[in-house]
């Protein structure tokens, strides 16, 4: 249609996604039907308490887990009908993991560290240590590229676990708990490299937080409770985003109940 050709693409979409856990005897609803929809470009943070299925969602999303029921689509493959062969390759190349901690090779340089998943690549898009020292002077790290992790701070180790999120230059980044293990200070320098990397990339970006001042940097927020999607603001404003943590802080805010 025309007018048409400029209109975002979804990179994710959920179905319907059940997730459930036999702990013993007890089963447990970790998810209960979740959709949602996350656009090219777009910035979403999900937000929940303990247990509310933030982690797991993230899994799912990234082929670390299947649903019991329900679909998820990347970049309009649907990944719950694939093996593990097929995941591992989605993964590689579409899917970039930013986690709490920062899951670094000791014995690599940052330059090595973030060189790592390109040579693993099967279809290899870039040099390998041309890319990677690319994304660390992206990142403002040009000057530690061949500093090893015990030689960086917590802040510049995120930084280059960010870069080699982005080696193969993925549609979408997951981010769980990307400042949880940070001070302030360097959380800060981390979410400002996440929105220049969304900027600059036009990357998809999903963060998973407990923390309200990281989630506000969002475009778009989802509230997780009971594995339910609760509220879904579609924009950063200040009062909005004051309104959710205040509800989600008294427990006013229960899950949406969709009609069947």
């Amino acid at each position: 249609m025309p007018g048409d050709n400029h209109k975002p693409r979804s990179v994710v979409q959920t179905i319907d996604l059940k997730k459930e856990l036999s702990l013993g005897t007890v089963t447990v609803h970790a998810l209960r039907g979740v959709s949602m929809n996350v656009l090219s470009g777009e910035f979403l943070g999900i937000i929940g308490p303990s247990g509310s299925g933030k982690s797991t969602l993230l899994g799912l999303i990234g082929g670390l887990d299947t649903p019991t029921s329900g679909k998820v689509y990347i970049d309009g493959l649907d990944i719950t009908e694939l093996d593990e062969r097929s995941l591992t390759k989605i993964r590689n190349e579409k899917i970039g993991f930013i986690f709490q901690f920062f899951n670094l090779i000791p014995t690599l340089t940052a330059l090595e560290n973030v060189a790592l998943p390109i040579q693993f690549a099967r279809k290899r898009k870039f040099n390998p240590n041309r890319r990677a020292a690319e994304l660390l002077e992206l990142l403002g790290l040009g000057d530690r590229m061949h500093h090893r992790p015990n030689q960086l701070s917590g802040g510049q180790q995120q930084r280059v676990a960010i870069a080699r999120a982005l080696a193969n230059e993925p549609p979408l980044l997951l981010c769980d708990e990307p400042t949880g293990n940070l001070d302030t200070k360097s959380g800060e320098v981390v979410l400002q490299a996440l929105r220049g990397v969304q900027k600059q990339t036009n990357t998809t970006i999903i963060v998973v937080t407990h923390d309200m001042e990281v989630a506000t940097r969002a475009d778009r927020i989802i509230s997780l409770v009971d594995g339910q999607i609760a509220q879904d603001v579609p924009s950063v404003k200040e009062e909005s985003f004051a309104k959710l943590k205040n509800k989600l802080s008294t427990g006013e805010l229960a899950p949406i109940v969709t009609k069947e």
